[in-house]
């Protein structure tokens, strides 16, 4: 029996990965740079008072709870517009999962995003209601004159 042999180079079945490294990290890349994670948390119905001395904070807080109070004095929070007294529950059991996963409300800050146009005493109303719930650190957010400028 004749034996055939090929002259023909095995066939291998590998693909340079290369080109499809380099878009992934292209990807990736493109969007770190489009992304904004600071502004996650603003909403259309606050509108910041303006100041000369905000700025931003030096270090990122720990574990940040945002309460942004609208001119009318409702306090929107996870997607819900309540009012500072419908707040204490909500406050509570942010305690309780930051309790639970071993974290403390001691470590926590509340960043209060209030309107231009509200008044003081809901400010202070809002810093209460926390306080009721353990919570001692605050951020109270304003625009900087700079950003006021921007396009």
């Amino acid at each position: 029996m004749k034996k055939f042999h090929s002259s023909a180079p095995p066939i291998s079945a590998e693909t340079d990965m290369t080109p499809m490294i380099d878009v992934t990290f292209q990807l990736i890349a493109f969007f770190m740079f489009v992304l904004n994670f600071g502004e996650g948390d603003r909403d259309a119905r606050v509108n910041l008072p303006s100041s000369n001395l905000a700025k931003p904070p030096d270090t990122p807080f720990v574990a940040p709870l945002v309460l942004q109070l609208t001119k009318d004095g409702h306090v929107l929070y996870g997607g819900d517009e309540l009012t500072i007294g419908a707040l204490r529950p909500r406050l509570l059991r942010e305690r309780q999962v930051l309790e639970r996963t071993g974290g403390s409300v001691s470590d926590s800050t509340v960043i209060i995003r209030a309107d231009g146009d509200v008044k003081t005493g809901l400010v202070q109303e809002l810093i209460k209601e926390c306080q009721a719930e353990r919570y001692e650190k605050f951020a109270l957010r304003a625009m900087s004159k700079k950003e006021e400028r921007a396009p």
